[in-house]
């Protein structure tokens, strides 16, 4: 029995240094251009610029939450530089390149970059630590995000055969970037047959073609012919379609100052209108309050109702006739329009010959030399991490497997207890909030304003959707009623009423008078007063 044990232990040790090799081989084979993983520091390896404009600090640090290292941007609103130079430069021309690398926004992303550069090989002279953004790159790949702009870039820089130049060339409607603080993984897949594949956490996001007009801005191969810029159109050259007539006139009886609406001289006035009676009065139940000073108040006046006697007569006040569209209305005389018949159509530059032209079948990709990441950023806590250059899918699939997928799942756990811990805490924090500004409301000196800060809070309580909105406004107008006391002298100013209160208001009044009563119940707060009526302004 212990032979049998043995046997299975060896077994089993064998598999295991198997598996090891066949991972490690897997790794370290010619599918794996370059990686870099940051275990180790990156200082001696990587060189960071060392140009004026580059102030920020690059920092070797563990990602939040694991004990993986990355590559840390570390300091707000500056701007950053870094690259590696490759050994051998890294030939994008034949068969299948995989860029991929990991980002993850510790404290989200407002406004920056968090791309990777794809340096081609530099001019004689240029040494790493002089890197900046004039530094020429390949491909530059990654999430950028700031106001309007949130997209995953994809840019190749294409040099032109014939003219020599090197032109950006930007993937269209690229995929947008995840809102989130989690490490998200980057993947940008080059074919031999001209394919681009764009992936965000191993999801295709965008699939385009290199030589495809409508995936690249400006195209990769240009037109072959342009308008010729030096053509100008003739001063003869007619382009109206049509032209008013000549030979029409106005007619005799047309009018173009007749109104547009007229009084209807049919319209009756209704039968049982009230032409003495006004549509509002004054309140009969309203009275002066006792402690109204006429001094500082003004001239004391009730605030108005509708007139009940308006409610069941057709109309109340003076009666006037309703307007209609005048016949005899036409506007303003135009000509007709007629055939052109000078018409040559819209005048457009002769084509000629693009000297630009050329035919491709495959981008003419410079190589790889270094990767630098160079951005500008107005947030910290930007960690990139294991940067891969593969020529074989299912090794950047492994990595993801390994390296990224194990990360995002613990981060993406996280992330779900705290909203669920945030979302209990907030309803918390509200009970206490809305208990001290209850008590806040029943201050004496807020005297006819309390009525209005009760209601304020009543619907801040039942509609969270304005709750900020309201609270914003309770503040403002309780500091400003303070200030006033503290530097005015006076007594508060009485609240008007407007003079178009409805009859619904006084009901509203005794509804909203019930509700704070059941407020004083059950939170403690006193009932709200009588509303205040309004005064004469002098």
């Amino acid at each position: 029995m212990g032979d049998r044990k043995r046997r299975i232990c060896i077994i089993q040790n064998v598999l295991m240094l198997l598996i090891g090799s066949f991972i490690s081989q897997l790794y370290a084979s010619d599918d794996v251009t370059f990686y870099e993983s940051f275990d180790e520091t990156f200082e001696g390896r990587w060189i960071v610029s060392e140009k004026e404009d580059y102030k920020g600090v690059w920092k070797h640090v563990k990602s939040e939450g694991h004990d993986d290292h990355g590559l840390l941007v570390s300091d707000k609103a500056k701007k950053y530089a870094i690259v590696k130079e490759l050994d051998e430069p890294i030939d994008l021309k034949d068969g299948t390149v995989i860029l991929q690398y990991e980002v993850r926004l510790q404290n989200g992303l407002e406004c920056g970059g968090a791309y990777i550069k794809y340096l081609r090989p530099q001019g004689a002279g240029w040494i790493p630590k002089e890197f900046d953004n004039e530094s020429p790159y390949t491909i530059m790949f990654g999430p950028d995000k700031c106001g309007a702009t949130n997209k995953v870039h994809f840019i190749l820089r294409h040099k032109n055969p014939n003219s020599g130049e090197y032109i950006e060339h930007h993937l269209k409607y690229p995929p947008s970037v995840p809102s989130d603080k989690l490490t998200h993984v980057y993947t940008a897949i080059l074919k031999p047959d001209n394919e681009l594949r764009i992936l965000v956490d191993g999801e295709e996001k965008k699939k385009a073609n290199f030589l495809s007009n409508d995936d690249f801005e400006p195209p990769l191969v240009p037109p072959k012919t342009i308008p010729d810029p030096d053509d100008r159109k003739p001063e003869d050259w007619d382009e109206r379609a049509k032209i008013p007539d000549p030979d029409a006139k106005k007619p005799d009886d047309w009018n173009e100052d007749a109104p547009m609406e007229i009084e209807d001289e049919d319209a009756v006035k209704p039968e049982g209108w009230l032409d003495d009676e006004p549509e509002e009065i004054d309140d009969p139940e309203a009275t002066k309050p006792e402690d109204w000073d006429e001094e500082e108040d003004g001239e004391w006046e009730a605030p108005k109702i509708d007139n009940p006697k308006c409610e069941e007569a057709p109309g109340c006040g003076e009666w006037k006739r309703p307007m209609k569209r005048n016949p005899a209305y036409k506007g303003k005389w135009h000509p007709p329009l007629i055939e052109n018949v000078n018409y040559k159509g819209v005048w457009k530059p002769q084509l000629i010959g693009n000297p630009d032209y050329f035919e491709l079948d495959r981008p003419n990709f410079d190589p790889i030399a270094a990767i630098g990441i160079e951005i500008w950023t107005m947030q910290d806590g930007l960690l990139f991490d294991n940067i891969l250059i593969a020529s074989d899918e299912s090794v950047a699939e492994s990595y993801r497997g390994t390296a990224w997928k194990p990360k995002f799942d613990v981060e993406k756990e996280k992330q779900k207890a705290e909203e669920a811990a945030d979302s209990e805490g907030l309803q918390g924090v509200q009970k206490v909030v809305f208990y001290y500004l209850y008590k806040v409301a029943d201050l004496p000196f807020l005297g006819d304003h309390k009525f209005k800060f009760l209601d304020l809070l009543e619907k801040a309580e039942k509609q969270p959707n304005l709750t900020i909105g309201v609270l914003i406004s309770f503040v403002v107008v309780f500091f400003t009623i303070l200030l006033k006391l503290v530097f005015g002298g006076k007594k508060p100013t009485k609240v008007p009423a407007k003079t178009e209160t409805k009859k619904s208001d006084a009901a509203e009044t005794s509804k909203n008078q019930e509700s704070s009563k059941e407020k004083e119940e059950q939170n403690e707060v006193p009932a709200a007063p009588r509303r205040r009526t309004t005064r004469r302004e002098n």
